[in-house]
Parts: structure tokens; C-alpha cells; sequence
């Protein structure tokens, strides 16, 4: 972890013994065989659950994730007994959005959060004024001021500048480029000066940024900081044992979280951390990586491998995770209840071999973000790639005849492909107008992957007895 990030331990409240500090929400801990790991804010002295809940995967009652299926309806009863089960096992931190959920995350969060009381939870959102149409300083305090009418809460305790580093775009074609459109959200409408006096009123007690894009716009960031113009209390980042130093590999407009979390380490500014599985496919491995893992660490599921990753690194403030299910609820209780941290030897396997190897594999680097959507012609972006890569990890691809899996490959894939995604929402309706391209922080080429994907369904289509 280097120097920088020893010399944190004491900036964000570490026991470099066992990583552990009581936690007061829950009590004893029935699901981990400790205690919920805790992490010090250093500005507030807030103790933060290690493991914190995204909120844009909220539980819907048909069963799927409120980000992937826009029309499901939240289920709040099954959202309240998250937040119930999280809450009294430690998690204390629950970040959302007003655009998350299709807009519908920071109302359930309110109901289901408002029934605890208020010191037993931090809440985070952010000013999430992406279209140039919502860049005036009217348009973006009337978003700021609705989250605390739908939170229910009087102080945010966490908000972001929500994914600085991007580009935008509006209707009539005219772009923005990335210092362009940081200006035009929260400088030159004074927005950010006007939410810095809100901090000192006490509405906000943590001011921080989210990155995605351009490092450029990080570095800039970070240079108001050490000028003391704003400072900075926190900072979200994209960080896993892919991205630590792959991310170029998989995107040349990414940047190595190695490089983004050790200029925050210099600075004692803590990192949250957000997609920890990148976009689930951490959690899901084909079976010639998940076998080394297992062959190691037999009880572990493969997502905890990831986790534990992270957590390792002392600056890590708190990990976000968008969790539907009340069994990955559990399961990521389980593993940071208390944190075992990676040794050297696990962090070699993960950052080099595994990391390596799953950068060879042909999957689309989507991590189902759905800033791509909507898309104008109305294709599922996000779970066509999705079917692809779960088709991919599961040996379920193949357009060779002679591979004597290639039938019953054939029928999963199109079958899956069908059930899963309308005919109307495929990749052969894609035209190729390029518009999702400009909203992509992973900077995947879109229509290239989907006309790839679709040669695959037609290929398979063909060879249909």
C-alpha cells in the first residue's frame, strides 16, 4: 500500500491491529463474526460503517433492480427491511441521488431511513445538475433543496458534486467539454460558492465530489484544495482490483484508482468508493478465474474477494454497493463484519493474475451505469450488455459449429436474449447516431459493441436447425 497509505491510518480512525471499532448502531453483530468495520471521518469525527448502501439499485416488487427496470415499482416494504436489517447491523451510510431510480430513490430512502432515528444514519446525495438545462443557479438550488424535502431530513451530512470529470450535450447538438461543463454546473452559476455558505450554516456537514472522466478535472480539483479555495472533506471514486492499475487497459479516458486514491491519501481526504464489482462483473467470474479464488479462499464468495480489496487500503473511508437482494445485504455484512484484509500475497493474485486475465476475456466494460439511457431509438443498452457478459462468464457464447457445447450454448444465449429484452429494445435497432458515446464514463464505443453483438444473434439465428 506504500507510505502514503500507512500514513492514513490515523487520519481516518483505522485500529491498524484489527480495523475494528465498536459500532453503537446495532449491537452485537448475527451475521459477521464481529462487529461492523468503522472508518473516522476526520473533519466530523463521524465513525462510518466501512460498508455503505448505494441506493441506486433499490428492490422492486417484480423482483429486479429499480436501475435496470424503469417501469418495476419500488418495493418499499422490501426496501424498509433493508434499511431495517442494515441499520442494526452496523451500516450507518446510505448514499443516493435525485437521479437515481429514474428520480424515485431519495423519496423511498426518505420513508424508509425516516423511521430510525436521525442520529443512527449518515445520509449522502448529491447535486446531480447533469443537462445544461438544469446549470442555473435557480434550476440547481431547487434540486438541492427538494433532497431534503424527500429525504425527510433537515441536514445532508454528505454532498457531493455529483461525477465532475464528464462532458455534456444538448438537444441541438452543441457540446461542452470537460473544464466547460464543470464551470457551467458549479462555478460560473456560483452554485458551489452558494453550497459552501450552506455548510457553514450547518446544512451540509460534508462537502465533497464524485469523478468520473477526465483527470484533468481531478487534478484541478484537487488544486483548489491544497490553494485552500474549497476544501474538500471527501471524494468518490471508481475503485476495484481491475481499475487499481487496469484502467486504461479497459478504457483509455479512465484513470488507475492507484493513481486517484494515493493523491487523496497525500491529502488525508478520505475515499468512498463506488462500483466495488464493477458493474457486477466482479462478482460473477468465469469459472477458470473463480476457480483460483475459491482454490484459495474456499468459504469466500467471489464478490467478498473484491471487497476485502478495497476495504485493505486504510484511506477507504466507506464502500458503496447497490444491493437488491436482502442476501447480498447479508453476504457484504458478512464480510466486513469485522474486515480481513487482503495480504500481500491475495492482493498480487487479484491485482496482477486475475485482473490480467479478465482483461483478455472479450466482455464489454459496462458496469450498467444507465447514464447511456435513454437511448432516442429505444434499445436496452445496459441489459443487452449485461446478457452478453453473463452469457460470456457462463461459457454460454460461441458461434463455432463444431464445439460440442455449441447447441445448448446457442439455445441459452437466444433464448435469454429474447426473454430478457423486448424485440422492439435489441441491438439491431441501433442506427448508429453515437449520442449514448458522449455519456459513457467508461468510454465504451456503444454502437460498435451492439452491431458486434448483433452479428453474434444473427450468426446464431442462422445456424438454427
Amino acid at each position: 500500500m506504500g507510505a502514503a497509505a500507512a500514513a492514513t491510518l490515523a487520519s481516518c480512525g483505522v485500529d491498524s491491529k484489527n480495523d475494528k471499532t465498536n459500532a453503537s448502531q446495532g449491537g452485537a453483530n448475527k451475521v459477521g463474526s464481529g462487529e461492523m468495520t468503522m472508518r473516522t471521518t476526520p473533519t466530523t469525527g463521524d465513525k462510518v460503517s466501512l460498508l455503505g448502501y448505494g441506493c441506486m439499485r433499490l428492490p422492486t416488487k417484480s423482483k429486479t433492480s429499480a436501475r435496470e427496470d424503469k417501469q418495476a415499482e419500488i418495493d418499499q416494504d422490501e426496501l424498509n427491511a433493508h434499511v431495517d436489517f442494515a441499520i442494526a447491523h452496523g451500516i450507518n451510510y446510505f448514499d443516493t441521488s435525485p437521479v437515481y431510480c429514474q428520480g424515485r430513490s431519495e423519496h423511498h430512502m426518505g420513508i424508509a431511513l425516516s423511521r430510525h432515528p436521525r442520529d443512527k444514519y449518515f445520509v449522502s446525495t448529491k447535486l446531480s445538475n447533469f443537462s445544461p438545462s438544469l446549470w442555473s443557479r435557480e434550476e440547481s438550488i431547487k434540486m438541492y433543496e427538494n433532497s431534503f424535502k424527500e429525504l425527510q431530513v433537515d441536514v445532508i451530512d454528505y454532498l457531493l458534486l455529483h461525477s465532475v470529470g464528464g462532458t455534456a450535450s444538448d438537444d441541438s447538438g452543441r457540446k461542452w467539454d470537460s473544464m466547460e461543463t464543470l464551470k457551467g454546473r458549479y462555478f460560473d452559476n456560483g452554485i458551489l460558492d452558494f453550497l459552501v455558505e450552506e455548510k457553514k450554516k450547518g446544512k451540509i456537514r460534508n462537502l465533497g465530489f464524485s469523478y468520473h472522466g477526465d483527470v484533468k478535472i481531478f487534478d484541478y480539483m484537487l488544486q483548489l484544495h491544497d490553494e485552500e479555495k474549497y476544501k474538500w472533506d471527501f471524494v468518490l471514486i471508481q475503485m476495484n482490483y481491475v481499475d487499481w492499475k487496469h484502467a486504461k487497459e479497459v478504457n483509455p479516458n479512465n484513470t488507475n484508482a492507484s493513481y486517484l486514491y494515493e493523491e487523496l491519501a497525500k491529502r488525508n481526504i478520505p475515499v468512498e468508493v463506488m462500483e466495488p464489482l464493477l458493474g457486477g462483473r466482479l462478482a460473477s467470474l468465469p469459472s477458470f478465474l473463480s476457480n483460483k479464488l475459491k482454490a484459495e479462499r474456499p468459504e469466500d464468495s467471489i464478490a467478498a474477494w473484491s471487497f476485502r480489496h478495497i476495504g485493505t487500503h486504510p484511506n477507504v473511508l466507506t464502500v458503496l454497493s447497490g444491493m437488491t437482494y436482502m442476501e447480498n445485504v447479508k453476504e457484504n455484512i458478512r464480510t466486513y463484519s469485522p474486515l480481513e484484509p487482503c495480504p500481500e500475497s491475495e492482493i498480487r493474485l487479484l491485482e496482477d493474475t486475475i485482473a490480467d486475465m479478465l482483461l483478455n476475456f472479450p466482455s464489454v466494460p459496462c458496469t450498467a451505469c444507465q447514464y447511456c439511457m435513454p437511448c432516442p431509438y429505444g434499445i436496452d443498452i445496459p441489459s443487452i450488455f449485461t446478457h452478453y457478459n453473463n452469457c460470456l462468464n457462463e461459457g454460454n457464447v460461441s458461434v463455432n459449429t463444431m464445439d460440442p457445447k455449441f447447441a445448448e450454448a446457442r439455445r441459452v444465449f437466444l433464448m435469454g436474449y429474447d426473454r430478457k429484452i423486448s424485440k422492439l429494445r435489441q441491438a439491431d435497432h441501433c442506427i448508429g447516431c453515437n449520442k449514448c458515446k458522449h455519456h459513457c464514463p467508461q468510454g465504451i464505443d456503444i454502437p460498435a459493441q451492439l452491431t458486434r453483438i448483433d452479428s453474434i444473434v444473427e450468426e446464431l439465428k442462422r445456424t438454427l436447425d
